[in-house]
Order: structure tokens, then sequence, then C-alpha cells
């Protein structure tokens, strides 16, 4: 595919969706309007420049957005740039609720999906936190400091597994739904699988 081709391959996203129809219509015209390709990656559409991925189109129940997968490096000039949740290191969101706010802010988009482009075609990497510079959450912690061979079991685990429970455990806003994570999945660790194992 070259840049501001429609791609069949990502028509089925845009033909079943039944919130937010119009909405993703008007982004998908705009992300090609500057030139970029669009792929299919991770089940959405995503909007690459020579390789490197620049932006997402997602959709959830309160907003749509554009997600910018190296976000996190660009200007926000205007405030409008989102962290979705305090753990994603990389990408930003910039999120809408009608067609007619998207049309407004056309222009302004447009502006950061340049930025976005610059910032891939400059080389420009995010400095991702260690695995060492996570937060565990309170409840996690507790059941850790209780438990010496659920420690040792953490411990054992890769990296990317222990990021994995961490962020898995630390998402939830109540702590009864943390404990009961931490609850659920202390067996898995115990038997060093991965959250997904």
């Amino acid at each position: 595919m070259t840049g501001s081709e429609l791609n069949p391959k990502v028509d089925f996203f845009f033909n079943k969706a039944s919130q937010w129809k119009e909405e993703y219509g008007k982004l998908r015209t705009i992300l090609l309007g500057c030139q970029l390709t669009e792929e299919l990656k991770w089940g959405v559409p995503c909007y690459t420049f020579q390789g490197g991925n620049i932006a997402l189109i997602h959709g959830f129940k309160e907003y749509c957005a554009i997600m910018f997968v190296k976000g996190s490096l660009l200007p926000d000039p205007q405030g409008i740039l989102i962290q979705q949740t305090k753990n994603v290191q990389a990408g930003r969101q910039i999120r809408f609720n009608t067609v007619q706010e998207i049309a407004d802010r056309e222009a302004t988009i447009k502006d950061y999906i340049y930025n976005a482009i610059e910032v891939e075609t400059a080389g420009l990497e995010v400095d991702y936190k260690k695995d060492t510079e996570y937060e565990i959450p309170e409840e996690f912690q507790t059941k850790l400091d209780e438990n010496l061979d659920l420690q040792a079991a953490f411990e054992a685990l890769t990296p990317g597994r222990k990021r994995q429970y961490i962020t898995y455990f630390t998402d939830p806003k109540q702590s009864k739904t943390r404990t009961a994570r931490v609850e659920k999945y202390t067996p898995h660790i115990l038997n060093g699988k991965g959250l997904s194992d």
C-alpha cells in the first residue's frame, strides 16, 4: 500500500463499527490526507510512514480517539494529548465525541500528525522505564511481604511477565478489585506462569 490509499484489509473495522462510524470515517480521511499508509495492526487501523507506526484509530464507550504511537515525544501546545492510563509510557490520545468536534479541530489534528511523522523520521525513541521503576501496588506488595515463596517466584519471572502483572494489578481504581486480581493470579505466579500463560 502507498500513502493515502484505502486498504481493503482495514475496511472490516470500519464496516463492523456500530458506534463512532462517522467519527472513524472522518479520522480515516484526515490520516490518509497526510500521506500515511493504512495498515491493520493489533486489530485496528494503523497509519504508518515509511514503515514506522504513526497513529492508530480506536474507540471506547465514552469516546473515540486517534492514538499517537510515540505521543509522549510530541509537542502539545494545545494541551490535548491524553495519557490513557498512568502505565502507558509512549502512546497519547486525542479524544473525540462527535464528527463536528473532529471537523473543527482538523487543522490541529494535522499539525499533530505531521509532528508525529517528524518524530518518526528523526529516529527519536521513547525512553521506557526499567522494570525496577514500576511501582508495585500496595495490595500486591503486602502479599509479597507475607509470602516468601510468592516473592521468590515473582522475582524469578522474566521482566516482561513481571511488568504485565504489575500493570494488571495496578489498573483498577478500587482496592478490592486490585486485591481480587492479586488473589486470583497468585497460583499462576507460584507456578512460574505469566499473566496470559
